[in-house]
């Protein structure tokens, strides 16, 4: 990356500090910090002099995963999800060329919390249908420069089909960079091989995150250090490859060692990128330099498509010019796949005091584009969304199957649709499989307006809401499905009408569209309607082998109609998780706790953490998908001598174990 854009990230990494609550002054001198963080590390050497408050130097070398304190809260524990990939939304989506990586900062590379934060501002991407490779974007001289990415990304994107991996930076020289890193990184022990190789892959499959994006760009190298990286890429890839690990290499050092981004596949480059499983090409392409960088993969023997086309998004977003025609013409074979480079501009590019509502509107814009319906995006448009060139692909294909809509974060925690949690969150782990296609509406009359709302939920901190006149019926793709039928399976949907009414029927798809762009072939059923929070259950009856798209059709009977989707689920039995065990805290000082359990047996898909007031009401603490949880800022209740917890295992059906309870003495 270039020294201006190097420099907006170190001051986007500073101001989204500010984010992550802390102690002050002297509450901050008198209290240990048990909060966990997400880890970072130099590859061996440190710093000179100490760093700054809140840092902590690191050597990977010296890293051991039996004394990583922290390891319980940072591993993430969703496995990463088969997809399959449906007929395309329209007739321009491409299946089996182009795709997406997205290299985004989260947050700080310090300071960064392991398992969210008490704030709904924050980066909760759902639009993982178009993502082929999640990079978690960070690093500084000052910090450290080798970053995992924290459980709760790794879990919603492995939730969505997405591997992740984390990044290895070596700075410029002009922001710290030390040459002494990068060949700290690539030093060979007496027996030849490379020990900060076989770190890394041990990290990665401790932390259970996929691989590692490697980005060399300290300058000052030679042939020898060149060679030295190579062999460094060929083990890190040899021996990642067998714990199912991917390498992305960054187009910045050359064989000469030296510093020069080609902005191109080329004999200066080549080598790594054959270390390598994919490479990420400099901004600085031209639309024959991809052209001839396809190509060079192909007489490599590789896909074009695995070469990244950097697509510098931090600045400008949807106003960014590209020139779209040379990675993905409209009219000829898509020349390489698109990287893009912090689309978290969807958030960070709105004014404080910024919404959910106002984040996910803006970020269904970038991947959707101005029609808000991948069914009929605007291919004229100067954006060009990725709804319009690249297939969706979803995981949706076992029983059961549940989702609440909730986004990963949210101003309110819901549960039965009472509020249990007046507190903003944020912990993408806790982020459901979500509609792929935001929002295909098929209607003859007014579009109504379809998004995720956070006034109200049924679970978790979001629902799905409709409101508009439907002065038509209207018909919302929610889900393309590989979901087998059996003669028990049901769909339930659990919904409210908030204001009209209207008539709610269940749509259901157990075929294909004939062509890109076309309707499922839907069969209808009816739902009953309510007034408050209910649930229907639906049986399919004369359908059978598979369904393949789930949707809704509403149809007023007096408008304008808003109505609510709070929880969708296919089952053909209710299944219900068995409790943890073993709940009790591991670390107290002060208000900070850190619990740590057994797992639950069965299929689980999180759990929740409540504290029981005296009053016997119970305030939800958090949700996490590790077996580990820190809660801060607790205070003792009027009398209370000792605080009382209840831990659940909550199941893919969102049914909830009883509870494990510990009790902490102040």
């Amino acid at each position: 990356m270039n020294l201006s854009r190097r420099t907006v990230l170190l001051a986007g990494a500073g101001a989204a500090a500010g984010l992550v609550p802390g102690l002050s002054g002297t509450a901050a001198a008198a209290t240990r910090d048990l909060q966990p963080y997400a880890s970072y590390w130099y590859p061996d050497s440190l710093p000179s002099g100490t760093p700054g408050t809140g840092i902590t130097w690191r050597s990977l070398k010296a890293w051991r995963a039996d004394g990583d304190t922290d390891l319980a809260f940072n591993a993430a524990s969703v496995p990463l999800a088969a997809r399959f990939t449906p007929t395309p939304a329209n007739t321009t989506a491409r299946s089996g060329q182009a795709r997406i990586q997205s290299l985004v900062s989260f947050g700080p590379t310090s300071g960064n919390p392991s398992q969210g934060a008490a704030t709904a501002d924050y980066y909760a991407l759902t639009h993982w249908a178009y993502v082929d490779e999640l990079v978690f974007w960070g690093g500084s001289s000052g910090e450290g420069l080798i970053l995992a990415p924290n459980a709760p990304i790794v879990d919603a994107a492995h939730r969505h089909g997405v591997p992740v991996l984390g990044n290895v930076f070596l700075p410029p020289v002009a922001y710290g960079g030390r040459l002494q890193w990068t060949r700290d990184l690539v030093q060979k022990d007496s027996t030849g091989h490379y020990p900060l190789a076989a770190q890394l892959v041990a990290v990665a499959a401790a932390y259970g995150f996929d691989g590692w994006f490697i980005n060399a760009e300290t300058g000052g190298g030679n042939t020898a250090l060149a060679t030295d990286m190579l062999g460094f890429l060929k083990e890190l890839k040899t021996l990642g490859a067998a714990k199912g690990q991917r390498v992305t290499w960054y187009d910045s050092m050359t064989v000469s060692g030296s510093v020069s981004w080609q902005g191109a596949l080329n004999s200066q480059n080549k080598t790594f990128f054959q270390a390598a499983d994919t490479m990420f090409i400099d901004f600085r392409w031209s639309q024959s330099s991809l052209a001839s960088s396809g190509t060079t993969a192909q007489q490599l023997g590789r896909s074009r498509y695995e070469l990244w086309a950097g697509v510098d998004v931090e600045a400008g977003g949807t106003g960014t010019s590209v020139n779209w025609d040379a990675i993905v013409p409209a009219t000829r074979t898509h020349v390489t796949s698109i990287g893009f480079y912090r689309p978290e501009w969807t958030r960070n590019h709105l004014p404080a005091g910024r919404t959910p509502g106002d984040f996910h509107t803006a970020d269904d814009k970038f991947w959707t584009g101005s029609t808000l319906d991948p069914a009929k995006p605007d291919p004229t448009a100067g954006w060009r969304a990725p709804a319009v060139s690249v297939a969706d692909r979803s995981t949706v294909s076992s029983v059961p199957f549940a989702t609440v809509f909730n986004t990963g974060h949210g101003l309110k925690w819901y549960e039965d649709g009472k509020v249990t949690s007046g507190a903003a969150w944020n912990h993408l782990g806790l982020q459901d499989r979500l509609p792929s296609r935001r929002w295909v509406v098929r209607t003859t009359g007014g579009r109504p307006s379809v998004t995720f709302d956070f006034a109200d939920a049924w679970r978790g901190g979001s629902s799905l809401l409709v409101d508009g006149a439907l002065d038509a019926p209207a018909t919302l793709d929610l889900y393309a499905t590989r979901l087998p039928l059996g003669a028990d399976t049901v769909v339930e949907l659990t919904h409210r009408l908030d204001s009209g009414s209207a008539r709610v029927e269940l749509a259901v798809a157990t075929a294909e569209p004939g062509t890109a762009g076309g309707a499922p072939p839907y069969t209808y059923f009816p739902v009953s309607e309510s007034g408050s929070w209910g649930t229907s259950t639906v049986r399919l009856t004369g359908l059978s082998g598979t369904v393949r798209a789930i949707g809704v059709r509403l149809t007023a009977t007096g408008g304008p109609v808003r109505w609510r989707l709070g929880g969708l689920a296919v089952r053909d039995a209710v299944v219900t998780p068995a409790a943890p065990t073993g709940l009790r805290v591991t670390d107290a000082d002060g208000g900070g706790l850190r619990f740590a359990w057994q797992g639950a047996t069965g299929a689980v898909r999180h759990y929740e953490l409540y504290r029981t007031l005296p009053d016997g009401t119970r305030r939800f603490l958090g949700g996490t998908c590790q077996c580990a949880f820190y809660a801060g800022g607790l205070v003792p209740e009027q009398g209370e001598t000792a605080a009382r917890f209840e831990l659940r295992a909550v199941g893919e059906l969102f049914t909830i174990s009883t509870a494990a309870t510990t009790t902490h003495t102040w």
